[in-house]
């Protein structure tokens, strides 16, 4: 199972960050980016698949693929929001970190504007 492997990778990193961080505290940055890094491309073919099933579905309701492309956007915005902001926080850089996000939420709403615009015009057409 994946998510074995996963929690096996992040233990065994956590395990090794706590004994180099006595030695050599420069490379528990690195180690916990590495990590990351390998995680994130164990669920890349998951993620693809998400991806995969969300385009059929936005095919099979006829979405138009400007809002279904924007929504893939700002849901992998979101991702890299927070794998950004939790490197930050691990590295003990927690301005950063909510620097990044405070950034990211504003990216995200501004990507939202042309579909939030848009439902607001349904909404108008179908109220009286």
């Amino acid at each position: 199972m994946e998510i074995i492997k996963i929690v096996g990778i992040g233990l065994l990193a956590t395990f090794a960050i706590v004994l180099v961080k006595e030695i050599r505290p420069e490379f528990t940055l690195f180690i916990s980016l590495i990590t990351g890094v390998i995680i994130f491309t164990m669920v890349l073919g998951e993620l693809a698949y998400v991806v995969e099933t969300l385009n059929t579905l936005g095919r099979r309701v006829n979405m138009e693929f400007t809002y279904f492309s924007t929504l893939l956007k700002i849901i992998g915005m979101a991702y890299l929001i927070e794998f950004g902001g939790q490197i930050s926080r691990d590295a003990g850089q927690e301005s950063i970190a909510s620097k990044i996000e405070l950034g990211g939420k504003v990216l995200i709403m501004v990507m939202a504007i042309p579909i939030l615009l848009s439902l607001m015009e349904l909404i108008l057409k179908i109220l009286p």
